[in-house]
């Protein structure tokens, strides 16, 4: 058999036309063969396992990695909406508080004039009380001088009678003329 390969390798032509020795090539090919067996039992078997997990793993990896960009969009479209509606609440709330402050400003104003109309008012009643009190004191002071003038011009003291009488002829003098 030994010789079959001798010859095998040896021959003119075949694979010793092309200048490769035929028994180191079966030598080589049974290395081969055996280095496969070997390698197809004990590492094969674990390196494959370890291909496949991390094909797995990065199948995985990729299918979190699609379902968070379906989250963050989700997310995404929770917030803008979240904003909008705040946004909103945030514009009634300050519509309502410019309503209040215009409510208030009117009712502040309105106090307001209703205190001066008051205060104005307060100030005529006393504007004609101490007019009254100042015609009082000036007719009193006018009758005062009156009756010093009349003294002065008749020189006779005028008691409250006579003067009366005078002040009576007086007022009907001026009718008649």
């Amino acid at each position: 058999m030994l010789h079959a390969f001798t010859t095998f390798g040896n021959s003119s032509s075949g694979l010793g036309a092309l200048g490769v020795d035929g028994q180191a090539f079966v030598i080589q090919l049974i290395t081969f063969v055996l280095a496969y067996l070997v390698l197809r039992r004990y590492a094969f078997g674990p390196i494959l396992k370890v291909l496949r997990e991390r094909r797995e793993t990065i199948e995985g990896g990729v299918k979190l990695g699609e379902q968070m960009q379906k989250d963050k969009a989700e997310l995404e479209t929770k917030v803008e909406k979240t904003l909008h509606e705040t946004r909103q609440q945030a514009d009634t709330i300050i519509s309502g508080a410019h309503d209040t402050a215009r409510q208030t400003i009117r009712e502040a104003e309105d106090k307001a004039r209703e205190k001066a109309a008051g205060i104005l008012k307060e100030a005529e009643q006393r504007i004609v009380q101490d007019t009254s009190r100042a015609r009082q004191k000036l007719e009193k002071d006018l009758v005062g001088l009156i009756s010093d003038a009349t003294e002065a011009i008749i020189e006779e003291k005028v008691d409250a009678k006579k003067d009366a009488q005078l002040i009576d002829r007086a007022l009907k003098e001026r009718q008649t003329a």
